[in-house]
């Protein structure tokens, strides 16, 4: 199984069941490609495959199945990355613990969330020059598009520079969330506090308090009455909130993952329970070539944005990130070039295990937009 973790998905039942861990599922097999494939010309269309959420409906009500494989995909990652370096998560999951006892020891506070000091693994990027390796290690495909060695390359990927030019007297990132419907487990109807918007805002609490970045957080809802065409609605209102911010140099989209109930994405950080993470991008083109419509400038940058984010996550945080998650559309990414599009835990989280993902979160990306890491 884990052979196949990562690489291009040729179309089998089997490959499609280890995909089943990622936030937008393959299409009701052959006879559904066949209908996205053709809508490549139909640029409306697109956008509603975008924001489809069909297939999050039939997890939820039990309509797709998987395998116990299938749903631990990614459970033996993090042991797999401290292996490597002769660790176990035994002993970082103390080391993490006694810094976080000292902080708090120093001055009798709690300090809550500790920012890990020193990696816990780190990356030997001379054995992930060859492209198959580096798709195993990272990234899962779907099999609505492709990827290649000319999009995808360790040297290529790490030598885009991500450090914010700006100073923080202006907006410098933009949070927002095209699916602002998004809720938890424990979530408070009608208490937007509770719901993906309110973890945005926790994001972006952290980001201002403990890092010093300026951060405007858009709340707008744009699939208040459906999902079909919210990647349509939110694209006009952030082309406008950056014409009218140019010294934004950040868009980070903040959604949650549908998983079925019996699959939890959360770790144990600190001693918190904390949500997993999963980076997204969209390669504007079909397994079939390139989509016309869905024209994405950027791609590079978002790919080597998502690509050190991936690489920082998995350095000082072992199994909080999975698999960045390859897909064929474009998901408003082409309107800036350090663009996130953020799967931050599932339905079935809690909003305490969203809140704490931001802890880290946070720290990472300010590791990457620093230029500290990582380290190529």
């Amino acid at each position: 199984m884990n052979q196949g973790t990562g690489e291009q998905i040729a179309g089998d039942l089997q490959d499609r069941l280890l995909l089943a861990e990622y936030p937008v599922f393959l299409y009701k097999m052959e006879a559904q490609e066949e209908d996205i494939f053709s809508a490549e010309s139909d640029y409306d269309r697109l956008m509603m495959l975008e924001g489809s959420d069909e297939d999050n409906k039939a997890i939820a009500e039990g309509e797709l199945e998987y395998g116990e494989d299938a749903m631990h995909l990614e459970k033996g990652l993090a042991d797999a990355l401290l292996a490597e370096n002769g660790m176990f998560l035994e002993n970082q999951a103390a080391q993490q613990n006694e810094e976080h006892e000292e902080e708090q020891i120093s001055d009798n506070t709690p300090k809550g969330f500790v920012p890990i000091r020193s990696k816990s693994y780190s990356y030997r990027w001379e054995e992930l020059q060859d492209y198959e390796a580096l798709i195993k290690a990272f990234y899962a495909v779907d099999s609505s598009t492709k990827a290649g060695a000319e999009l995808l390359s360790a040297e290529k990927l790490l030598s885009k520079d991500m450090r914010l030019q700006g100073g923080s007297d202006e907006p410098q990132i933009l949070i927002y969330h095209t699916h602002a419907q998004e809720a938890f487990a424990d979530s408070i109807p009608g208490d937007e506090s509770t719901s993906i918007v309110g973890v945005g805002e926790h994001l972006a609490s952290i980001l201002r308090q403990r890092y010093g970045y300026n951060v405007l957080h858009h709340t707008e809802s744009f699939d208040k009455e459906s999902r079909d065409y919210a990647y349509g609605n939110a694209l006009p209102v952030i082309e406008q909130l950056l014409a009218e911010h140019s010294t934004i140099e950040v868009v980070i989209d903040l959604h949650r993952d549908a998983m079925p109930e019996s699959r939890r994405l959360v770790m144990d950080l600190q001693g918190k329970p904390t949500a997993q993470i999963m980076f997204f991008n969209g390669l504007s083109r079909t397994a079939k070539g390139g989509i016309e419509y869905l024209e994405n400038p950027y791609l590079d940058d978002n790919l080597a944005f998502s690509f050190q984010m991936q690489a920082a996550c998995n350095e000082y945080y072992p199994g909080l990130a999975r698999r960045i998650y390859l897909k064929a559309y474009r998901y408003n990414m082409h309107l800036c070039p350090k663009t996130l599009l953020i799967e931050l835990g599932a339905q079935n989280n809690t909003v305490e295990e969203m809140k704490n993902a931001c802890e880290p979160l946070a720290h990472v990306l300010s590791l990457v937009l620093s230029g500290e890491e990582p380290k190529r």
